[in-house]
């Protein structure tokens, strides 16, 4: 078996105080025989202290560089951002959220340095769903409800519509654009507070699915500009929650319609990793999570679970653990090469792009699995 070293540096995004790997996963990489630096106060945002890496076998290191230079495996949270760019190098392997589409920054960093770049959010189930992203689209559609009903607050620069309603006052209009996870989770909290609930996709299945299942207070719709329309028009919280895997998000409320909305909605975009599906949508952060134009508030935070990172670090690393361990146990080679659905997760490596979105969203050249051999010689 060949020995690999795993590192997890504390991740440095605006208010991001998720953590890539718990000390139970870190332990079974140990056990199987997989060395694990971990960066000190990397876990304390989510309340893992270092004594619990300690005790499960990981080596405390002192800084991020150190492990970034160390390690085989980076597994991490978010994207590296320009500061970590200078650590990436082509015979390093990143396992992380990339979202390419929405930055060609980061796109072109990674294809300079020739990383291997294996995105969470493109690795693929066999019934089509996304597994790697399933928990933290549960926990942004719950949240994102949350942000509209508090956004939707006076002193938050909201209407002042208190989405339940009460007693001889109608509730709250929320639109939400997508059945996917992120949507039906949104839907479901939304309902759950009492508010009258659309949500919108071009799916029927999906819909009928969605119809049986959802709560009385939630219409299903068809997606189409005209009833999209008509429904923006008179809502007071509008959800982005499209999703497509690796590309970006289709812009669905183009900026002339937030002139015909309610003074004082909320727009939430989820999608906001993607590009946005609001034309008006641009990523804001924790610290800083709202602007107004044309009198429309809208929350655009680009790594919403890290607000409640404890709930989200476990969600996330429960989903990640067993992709990891079998990207350490058999490399990088064997990952993609022995299931077309892992491979989908191999988005840019030694300097060339293997996922169809990256490649549509920057017009670049797209190459098959398995050209990855050739170009780089031995792949770990």
């Amino acid at each position: 078996m060949t020995v690999r070293t795993i590192g997890v540096p504390k991740e440095i995004k605006q208010q991001e105080q998720r953590v890539s790997l718990v000390p139970s996963g870190a332990y079974l990489l140990i056990q199987a025989g997989h060395v694990v630096l971990v960066e000190k106060g990397a876990g304390l945002g989510s309340g893992i202290s270092d004594q619990e890496y300690v005790s499960a076998g990981c080596q405390m290191i002192d800084t991020a560089a150190e492990v970034w230079e160390q390690s085989e495996i980076i597994v991490k949270v978010k994207e590296p951002l320009a500061s970590e760019y200078r650590y990436l190098r082509s015979d390093l392997i990143v396992f992380t959220f990339f979202h390419f589409a929405a930055s060609r920054e980061l796109t072109d960093a990674c294809l300079d340095s020739g990383v291997s770049a294996v995105a969470y959010e493109t690795i693929e189930g066999a019934n089509g769903s996304l597994p790697l992203l399933t928990p933290m689209s549960e926990v942004a559609g719950r949240m994102s409800v949350l942000a509209g009903a508090r956004n939707l607050q006076c002193q938050n620069g909201g209407r002042g519509v208190l989405l339940p309603g009460v007693p001889g006052v109608e509730p709250g209009r929320v639109v939400v654009l997508g059945g996917g996870v992120v949507g039906s989770n949104a839907a479901r909290m939304a309902a759950g507070l009492g508010a009258r609930v659309k949500i919108f996709d071009i799916d029927l299945e999906r819909l009928r699915y969605l119809d049986e299942t959802m709560p009385a207070n939630v219409n299903t719709c068809f997606s189409t500009p005209f009833a999209i329309h008509e429904s923006v028009q008179q809502a007071d919280l509008v959800i982005g929650a499209v999703l497509v895997a690796g590309d970006r998000a289709p812009v669905l409320v183009p900026r002339e319609w937030l002139k015909e909305m309610p003074k004082g909605s909320v727009i939430v975009d989820v999608a906001v990793d993607q590009g946005g599906c609001i034309e008006t949508c641009k990523p804001t952060t924790h610290a800083d999570p709202t602007y107004v134009i044309d009198g429309i508030v809208h929350y655009c935070v680009a790594n919403m679970p890290g607000a409640v990172s404890r709930t989200s670090t476990f969600a996330l690393t429960n989903a990640t653990q067993p992709y990891l361990l079998e990207l350490a146990a058999n490399g990088l080679h064997s990952f993609v090469h022995g299931d077309h659905l892992k491979a989908q997760g191999l988005n840019v490596s030694y300097g060339k792009v293997f996922h169809r979105g990256v490649s549509k969203a920057f017009a670049m050249p797209l190459h098959p699995i398995d050209d990855l051999p050739a170009i780089g010689g031995a792949v770990r």
